[in-house]
């Protein structure tokens, strides 16, 4: 079985503007105070990647 992925622009780099507490939300840090914090910052690279990868070039 071939397990290799193809990933268009596989190698670009993306930047991802966050709080240094979001950033380290998704690594695995919790903040009892910010239930939240985790969500907003997977949703900022979520939407970074879509960006990069779904935005039409003319």
């Amino acid at each position: 079985m071939n397990s290799n992925v193809e990933i268009p622009q596989g190698e670009s780099t993306i930047l991802v503007e966050m709080t240094v507490k979001e950033a380290l939300s998704l690594t695995g840090v919790k903040f009892l105070g910010d239930r939240e914090l985790e969500y907003r910052a997977v949703k900022k690279l979520k939407q970074s990647l879509e960006d990069r990868l779904f935005t039409k070039t003319e």
